[in-house]
């Protein structure tokens, strides 16, 4: 009973910050807020659905999920590493579309 309610807990926890990254994706106004709620929200909200997998995988089966662990842990390595690249690349380009703005403005 207890590892049930622990797993729906974090199932809900999970499901409703994936909500919040996904709404801050298509309604923030730039890109760099954009990333910001998926890389942040999204990515707390899968690993909480993942220790969900986990406390329910450890109260039917003996031993520990070492799947759910590694997916765990594999995401909280991943998911900041996509980002910091995601920002070098759109900070990369940030002159030349500035620069492409200015050109289309100036007669």
């Amino acid at each position: 009973m207890l590892a049930e309610i622990v797993t729906s807990l974090l199932a809900l926890i999970g499901g409703a910050f994936a909500l919040l990254g996904s709404i801050g994706l298509a309604r923030l106004p730039d890109f760099f807020s954009r990333l910001h709620g998926p890389t942040k929200a999204t990515t707390l909200g899968v690993g909480s659905v993942v220790m969900a997998s986990l406390v329910d995988t450890a109260a039917v089966e003996p031993g520990l999920g070492l799947r759910e662990l590694a997916i765990t842990l594999f995401l909280f390595i991943t998911a900041p590493v996509s980002a910091h690249m995601l920002s070098k690349a759109a900070l990369s380009l940030q002159p030349r579309q500035t620069e492409a703005r200015q050109r289309d403005v100036e007669p």
